[in-house]
């Protein structure tokens, strides 16, 4: 079977080759009875693939069965995963069947695997090198003929590191390792996600589809999207309930797209140059914030100058545009030894306060103050804010934890 008719059948929209590989690699693996992992970020679509490689393979069918590891509480996944006997734990009036055990010769899908407790992978790894279990609270071996494909959205080799995710478990998980790729690493497909998405709403809630101008179809393309293709059908969907004109300009778009203060908000302006493929990431975050602070203190000074300009000319001190207010007034030298005199021009008011600028170097020393004065100012609240919890603090700031910490020490920020 071809990729296309793949598509087709699934109901998967892109052209991307990253997306292509993947599912490339899918198709490869499904006829086999290798384990997979399936790697990405939250909402990029993992499950599709595990129902995927189900469905093209022998176990085709029998049971299919996703379980996420992240919504069970750990003192009973390992009665959901491999059942208990009556009198087992405080509530088992019954003995009962596991998901292993219910859905012998067919395929077990494990969403968020790296959330598993360290005592439920033991049990796991056990099933996966001899195909046997135990219930909870039982003695007896039983057998089972499951096939296990996973899906994590973290760095499961990290965690391994960290102690808290078995290193042997990863290796027989990863037999055949799936990455499916971030909307951001599929750009050219975002434009033909949101005409489906737009147009399968179109027909279910009976209204007109809505469509993008060009502006707003290069600002949905440059959008930071971090909840992948799930958060780019909740933004399809807002627009087509409550957007009232069907021809969706920039201006219009930028109200539904969420305003975050981070290097993935300026991803929004066309041309900005932020890069949201990865590279030295805590470097372009904490630039991206700086840039974006320089450019709210060039707007605060140019509303400054424009009220000096104002108030000159209400007293009667008239220069031909606002910047000629520090033009006209700047020190100026006769000679080397001399004192500074005041350039003043024919419209000169005495009653006119005198407004002196210093160069250009100081200018800029004033504005790099200023910068660091903002920066920490939003430390400070973002701290405040969260109640000194720092994790909370870099996340709502869009920088990473080791930046907050060195820019804490820094300014000696008391939180």
């Amino acid at each position: 079977m071809d990729i296309q008719s793949i598509k087709n059948r699934f109901a998967i929209i892109g052209n991307s080759p990253a997306l292509n590989h993947a599912l490339n690699t899918a198709v490869q693996v499904a006829n086999t009875d290798l384990s997979v992992l399936i790697v990405g970020e939250s909402g990029v679509g993992k499950e599709v693939f595990s129902v995927i490689i189900h469905a093209l393979s022998a176990r085709k069918h029998n049971p299919f069965i996703a379980v996420n590891c992240g919504a069970i509480p750990e003192g009973t996944i390992d009665s959901e995963l491999f059942g208990h006997e009556k009198g087992s734990f405080t509530g088992a009036v019954d003995s009962r069947k596991g998901y292993f055990e219910t859905v012998s010769g067919g395929t077990i899908f494990l969403d968020e695997i790296g959330e598993m407790p360290l005592g439920t992978q033991a049990r796991l790894l056990r099933v996966l090198e001899t195909g046997e279990f135990i219930r909870v609270g039982s003695s007896k071996v039983q057998k089972t003929d499951v096939r296990v494909i996973a899906a994590t959205n973290r760095d499961l080799l990290e965690l391994t590191q960290q102690g808290k995710f078995r290193e042997d478990l990863y290796y027989r998980l990863s037999t055949v390792p799936i990455r499916v790729p971030s909307l951001r690493d599929r750009k050219e497909d975002v434009p033909l996600l949101f005409r489906k998405f737009a147009a399968d709403f179109s027909e279910r809630y009976k209204t007109l589809s809505v469509q993008l101008d060009p502006a707003a179809q290069q600002m949905l393309v440059n959008y930071y999207w971090q909840g992948n293709v799930r958060e780019l059908k909740n933004i399809a969907e807002q627009i087509s309930v409550l957007s009232v004109d069907k021809l969706i300009t920039a201006e219009a778009l930028m109200k539904f797209l969420p305003q975050r203060n981070t290097s993935k908000s300026l991803a929004l302006i066309p041309g900005s140059g932020v890069s949201s493929s990865g590279g030295n990431a805590d470097f372009n975050t904490e630039r991206d914030i700086l840039y974006k602070l320089f450019f709210d203190l060039k707007k605060d000074m140019n509303d400054l100058k424009q009220m000096i300009f104002d108030v000159a000319h209400h007293q009667g001190y008239t220069p031909a545009d606002p910047s000629a207010v520090n033009q006209q007034l700047l020190p100026v030298y006769n000679n080397s030894d001399s004192e500074p005199s005041l350039n003043l021009n024919n419209h000169y008011n005495p009653n006119t306060p005198i407004l002196l600028e210093a160069n250009d170097h100081h200018e800029d020393v004033e504005e790099t103050l200023l910068l660091a004065d903002r920066e920490k100012e939003y430390i400070t609240k973002a701290l405040k804010k969260h109640k000194s919890r720092r994790r909370d603090a870099a996340t709502e700031l869009g920088i990473s934890e080791r930046t907050l910490y060195r820019k804490i020490k820094e300014y000696n920020i008391q939180e």
